[in-house]
């Protein structure tokens, strides 16, 4: 879940201005960042028109849209790019192999986050986007990497209510708890139309030294055609190839 912003601050006030627009906008009206942020016109105005001087927004015709600016802020967060860099390789060779959806995957909080979507001319119409979250429980991303994380994190999702995204959504804590314990005991997390209706997916988590997951890979087709089983050594493989280069350039640092 995305950390709450202090609304007492400027900066609070900005950022909940930027996080207002969503993965569909084009444009924002100025009364629409009005209703969304909950914050008085002429805060928003003011604020959003400094988000522009910074190249944050783009002011045009009928409002606001992201700016150029925060996508080069993106990129230079360090260990994202460095974890792109070495996965593209492994993931663009598993995109090879089956010609279906490819993601890589981080933990922020209780969601899984997509730094990388690779898809053909066939893809399947997944729900997910580059820079766009799940809830870690209903994807094979967020299994994997659940299944590896630390108790204390086990036991907050397993706490919580689990929500439900289609008829198959895992909602029984103690089957989450038991499916997590399988992908250990296989190295692989499956999902069946348990984020969407129609698709099936298979991920492993790319782990560290000491065990903890960093990322985890994925492959998702529909339930059709794609059979996830069957490319769940596939799968690993990726996993391990972006792990154990990303050990050895750790190793190689200064």
């Amino acid at each position: 879940m995305a950390d709450q912003v202090n609304l007492d601050t400027v900066l609070g006030k900005a950022v909940t201005i930027l996080r207002a627009f969503r993965a569909d906008d084009h444009v924002v009206s100025l009364a629409e960042l009005v209703r969304r942020t909950a914050l008085r016109k002429a805060t928003v105005h003011r604020l959003a028109g400094e988000l522009v001087t910074n190249r944050l927004l783009d002011r045009v015709p009928g409002g606001y849209r992201l700016s150029g600016g925060l996508f080069e802020l993106g990129m230079l967060a360090s260990a994202e790019r460095s974890l792109i860099e070495v996965a593209m390789p492994f993931l663009q060779d598993l995109y090879e192999r089956t010609h279906e959806t490819v993601h890589l995957g981080v933990r922020d909080g209780h969601e899984v986050v997509y730094v990388v979507k690779i898809g053909g001319h066939r893809q399947a119409a997944a729900p997910s986007r580059t820079g766009g979250r799940m809830p870690l429980h209903c994807t094979a991303i967020g299994k994997a990497l659940l299944a590896w994380s630390e108790v204390e994190l086990r036991r907050e999702v397993l706490a919580r209510p689990l929500s439900r995204r289609t008829p198959r959504t895992v909602v029984a804590p103690g089957l989450l708890r038991r499916q997590l314990a399988t992908v250990v005991e296989r190295g692989v997390a499956y999902e069946h139309e348990e984020s969407a209706v129609g698709l099936v997916c298979v991920a492993a988590p790319v782990l560290d030294a000491d065990d903890r997951p960093l990322a985890a890979v994925s492959v998702t087709g529909p339930v059709t055609r794609f059979r996830p089983e069957g490319h769940a050594n596939e799968v690993r493989a990726a996993a391990a190839g972006i792990a154990a280069t990303l050990a050895r350039r750790n190793d190689l640092a200064p």
